[in-house]
């Protein structure tokens, strides 16, 4: 099976520091990644870098089978990011934010109500405008229109942050459903738990390289940790 990240010595600069100085990083498609780290270590820049947002220096810096040194742009379309920040508008309501997602990628309106029902977006919220959300139903939309997009690649930065418990649990249950239909996934956290629970293997980066890469240890319920 061919990998959905082949990494080799990739460098990316960022006004001319080193955010990521010379990554070696392979991920398999359908596989579950967890990156861990310090601020500071390159976990949301090589996300990022997955997403062909970044330029990129190297030996190797394939994504999904693009070329990522060649051309940033052609993956763009498969890959889901989410970062800090929900990618939204605004001036939308709820509903009108989930079908403009579902136009963009020609999603079934049984998509959307799925997405609706897992997320907790039903109801009064539906007519609520974007802004007037608080910072954990703003990622809940954004978690939803991720799902509606359907991306071969998930690329989510600290994607915990901002739910509660059942909002998390709904996350974990979409993630492990995502790999199960045969997408990719790379998640950045310093939620030891979370990262234990879901993920397969996780990736340790420090200075901008990767560390150590090991089996995510298992627990029986999540632990957070600073």
């Amino acid at each position: 099976m061919a990998a959905a990240v082949a990494f080799e010595g990739v460098v990316a600069l960022l006004d001319r520091f080193p955010a990521l100085a010379g990554v070696d990083l392979t991920v398999q498609a359908g596989e579950m990644v967890c990156l861990r780290g310090p601020n500071g270590a390159g976990k949301s820049t090589l996300l990022r870098a997955c997403a062909g947002l970044v330029p990129l220096r190297g030996a190797r810096a394939e994504v999904l089978g693009f070329d990522l040194i060649a051309d940033r742009r052609s993956v763009r379309r498969h890959v889901g990011l989410l970062g800090h920040r929900a990618p939204l508008y605004g001036d939308l309501r709820v509903d009108d934010q989930l079908r403009h997602c579902a136009a963009l990628h020609s999603a079934a309106s049984a998509e959307v109500s799925a997405a609706v029902e897992r997320f907790a977006l039903g109801g009064r919220l539906t007519a609520v405008a974007i802004r007037r959300l608080s910072e954990g139903q703003q990622r809940r939309v954004a978690l939803a229109c991720l799902t509606i997009a359907r991306p071969r690649l998930w690329l989510l930065d600290e994607p915990h942050a901002g739910l509660d418990e059942s909002s998390r649990d709904a996350l974990d249950e979409m993630l492990a459903y995502a790999v199960e239909a045969g997408a990719t996934v790379m998640f950045a956290t310093h939620e030891t738990g979370r990262a234990r629970v879901a993920a397969a293997r996780q990736v340790v980066l420090a200075g901008g390289r990767v560390e150590a890469i090991a089996p995510a240890p298992r627990t029986d319920g999540p632990t957070d940790v600073a």
